[in-house]
């Protein structure tokens, strides 16, 4: 299992609503968070996962992020 952390444009709980069931998909449930208090709205998923998988996941419904 792999870290991938993300700098995101995720910046309120509405948008954690709408990004909940791409990452879920992804990502597996309860392998994502988002730290709303940081001011790249880090995005850290800890799964087998691509990183480009991801980001391609986030754009498909509004939202960007760029691997850090």
């Amino acid at each position: 299992m792999e870290t991938l952390k993300f700098k995101t444009n995720i910046k309120c709980m509405g948008c954690i609503s709408t990004v909940t069931p791409v990452l879920n998909e992804k990502a597996g449930t309860d392998k994502w968070k988002v730290d709303l208090q940081d001011p790249d709205k880090t995005l850290v998923v800890e799964s087998d996962t691509k990183a480009e998988e991801i980001v391609e996941a986030l754009k498909g419904v509004g939202y960007n992020a760029e691997r850090i």
